[in-house]
């Protein structure tokens, strides 16, 4: 069988796969190559600075044989609103003439898969991204019941933040707020897809975050089965998550 392969624009500098791809898809017939950014800061400073290499690493990843690639950044991706955010996909698509998706396009598209037009939000950002997010999905006809963030602009930091901290912060955020149909995690260096399950048993509702959604998001934009059983409601095959919509 054919391995297909997946590009991903992370935005740290090294360049790594997230291990979310191993862990979700790691008995597939997928291999994930990436290539970094190295935004100095999670915050719209730090995003100018790099925002004009996108096209170049898409490319590159093209190059090396991606056959879809994704922007693996969330408030890299939004910050400057739908209109930025779907012309900069259109963009990569005409740069390297690969189907393509950024992280932002898959939080949408996994709360849509999943029913969800009211969402409580948990985020690792700063306010001004926050009220960005909120932006962003009022246009794209989700509300936002509440949002809370850890306030963090280091690139490493998110990464270290335990899942407890995650797991009180996603609990506050539905409960300021009982009319929330699910739960989102925003920000693609938080650690969260083992929390999703846990997160779901407890709050009675699905959860979905940045990074396990981006890449259940580049696996549908390249052609592939995003299905992942045992990561939540998201991950179940595509006929259950119809019928659950």
């Amino acid at each position: 069988m054919t391995t297909s392969t997946l590009g991903l624009i992370v935005p740290p500098a090294a360049g790594l796969v997230p291990i979310d791809g191993q862990a979700l898809y790691g008995g597939r017939d997928v291999r994930f190559i990436a290539r970094g950014l190295g935004i100095p800061g999670i915050s719209p400073e730090g995003f100018d600075t790099v925002v004009d290499r996108i096209l170049a690493l898409a490319a590159e990843l093209r190059d090396a044989g991606a056959e879809a690639v994704s922007l693996m950044g969330t408030s890299l991706s939004f910050y400057r609103g739908l209109e930025f955010t779907n012309a900069l996909r259109e963009r990569m698509q005409e740069a390297t003439g690969l189907p393509c998706t950024t992280m932002s396009h898959a939080i949408v598209n996994s709360l849509r898969a999943l029913g969800i037009q009211r969402v409580a939000v948990a985020t690792a950002y700063i306010d001004t991204l926050n009220q960005r997010l909120v932006d962003y999905l009022a246009s794209c006809g989700i509300t936002v019941t509440h949002i809370e963030g850890l306030s963090i602009t280091g690139v490493e930091a998110v990464g270290q933040v335990p899942g407890e901290t995650l797991m009180a912060l996603a609990e506050r955020t539905v409960a300021a707020d009982r009319s929330a149909q699910g739960l989102l995690i925003s920000c693609g260096g938080l650690l969260t897809l083992d929390l999703h399950v846990p997160l779901e048993r407890q709050l009675g509702i699905p959860v979905t975050s940045s990074s396990p959604a981006g890449f259940w998001d580049l696996m549908r934009t390249g052609g592939l089965d995003p299905a992942s059983p045992g990561h939540g409601r998201l991950f179940a095959p595509e006929s259950a998550l119809e019928r659950a919509a």
